[in-house]
């Protein structure tokens, strides 16, 4: 493997609207996109401290998710360094805290990588149902973006497939 360990983790709850945006991002990474060995894009879902493993293991951590952030619905975030905890405990999504725990432990175990936390301000994160709002699913696009500007400025390109894999149901009409 070339280069550090970069770690793209999509997290959220598919089940509750735009909390799983972070899954959708990652699912859509994978569909798109190839990555060089030393990339691996995770579904970590609701884990948390359970990713703790994935983490440690990584120089740079990338992590996508719905982000409370104070601002208007479909409102794209970059948070990074100090940004970062009060962020993540202001969500009061349970696997974001859990999260927030893990990367603490990797940083007393002498292993938390490098991490950004590219989100979106949700719409909805109440209503049980596998679609995201179409404020959020039309933001897809743009945190993918937003996610290989990242990996680029780590001095990864990534290689778009010729042929999607598959289709990534975001809540958007076909």
């Amino acid at each position: 493997m070339s280069g550090p360990q970069i770690t793209v983790l999509g997290v959220g709850n598919v089940l509750y609207s735009d909390e799983g945006v972070g899954i959708k991002v990652a699912q859509v990474l994978e569909q798109r996109y190839s990555f060089p060995d030393n990339v691996v894009v995770v579904d970590g879902g609701v884990l948390g401290v359970h990713l703790m493993g994935v983490i440690a293991s990584a120089d740079h951590l990338i992590v996508v998710d719905a982000v409370c952030n104070g601002g208007q619905p479909g409102d794209l975030h970059r948070l990074a360094g100090d940004q970062i905890p009060s962020r993540i405990l202001a969500k009061n999504s349970l696997h974001q805290v859990d999260l927030l725990e893990a990367l603490t432990m990797c940083e007393a175990i002498d292993s938390r990588p490098e991490t950004v936390i590219i989100g979106v301000e949700p719409e909805d994160m109440q209503t049980f149902g596998l679609e995201l709002t179409a404020t959020v699913a039309g933001k897809i696009d743009e945190l993918v973006a937003m996610v290989l500007a990242e990996l680029e400025r780590l001095g990864v390109k990534a290689k778009k497939r010729p042929k999607p894999l598959g289709r990534v149901d975001i809540g958007l009409p076909t």
